[in-house]
């Protein structure tokens, strides 16, 4: 009978074939001695994303799960049905491209532990990366983003861009899903009255491939995600808790 794990790495991959075996392996030692499984979401990879997978699957890698879309659905979507199917008290999520390093997880997993379950707890520990190895296009898409997110959303987050976070899953899933959600899991966890931590991060060159989501369609979606997620905020009343009086 398998334990129940402490964290539930989740990972949305498409078209990543060269990317997941070494990534894999890293998430295999930087958890060694951690309760853990790997959630990778295959999202309608037409390369051989699903031969690597199967092959460590086959190769006694048991902690790692497989979920696969017959299409691209996104990377928010694959993060949600994901989360829906871990089992982990906390959600570790990876860019499938390699760029986040698995050994800054135990760190993230510290500032937690222990944390879960209670309403005071934290929430959410965002990653920041603090050594872009990026394009420069893709650097200058993601500051003008960050500015004009900062100043609409006052999430108090400077890279909420940042593939690697670490989530309650418990308030993950009280979220409101729709897509691209994954860029304001700040805003909208501090809309919840959730505690909230920054930690920096690594960031590394991508192993192989190309990335499979252009700027400017994360800059077109994203204006109009911005606009809603605000309106979302400023229409909460869930930054208050009830308090129960007793007689």
């Amino acid at each position: 009978m398998h334990q129940t794990p402490y964290v539930s790495v989740l990972i949305p991959a498409k078209n990543e074939a060269g990317n997941l075996i070494p990534l894999l392996e890293e998430v295999r030692v930087a958890l060694v001695g951690e309760t853990f499984e790997v959630i990778v979401v295959d999202d309608g990879s037409t390369d051989a994303t699903a031969v690597e997978l199967r092959m460590l699957q086959g190769s006694g890698y048991h902690q790692l799960r497989v979920l696969s879309h017959a299409r691209s659905l996104g990377q928010s979507t694959s993060i949600y049905h994901a989360a829906e199917v871990a089992r982990g008290h906390w959600l570790a999520t990876l860019d499938g491209d390699g760029q986040n390093d698995p050994a800054d997880l135990p760190k993230m997993l510290d500032l937690v532990r222990g944390s879960e379950g209670t309403p005071t707890g934290v929430k959410l520990v965002a990653g920041h990366r603090v050594n872009r190895r990026d394009t420069a296009s893709k650097r200058w898409a993601s500051r003008f983003a960050n500015k004009l997110r900062a100043s609409l959303l006052k999430d108090q987050t400077p890279d909420t861009g940042c593939g690697i976070k670490l989530i309650e899953r418990e308030a993950f899933l009280r979220l409101p899903y729709f897509d691209h959600m994954h860029r304001f899991i700040p805003a909208l966890i501090r809309r919840h009255n959730g505690r909230m931590l920054v930690h920096p991060v690594n960031h590394r060159e991508r192993g192989a491939g190309v990335s499979n989501y252009g700027n400017l369609d994360r800059a077109l979606v994203g204006i109009v995600d911005l606009f809603g997620v605000w309106w979302l905020i400023k229409r909460t009343r869930l930054d208050i808790n009830a308090q129960e009086t007793e007689v």
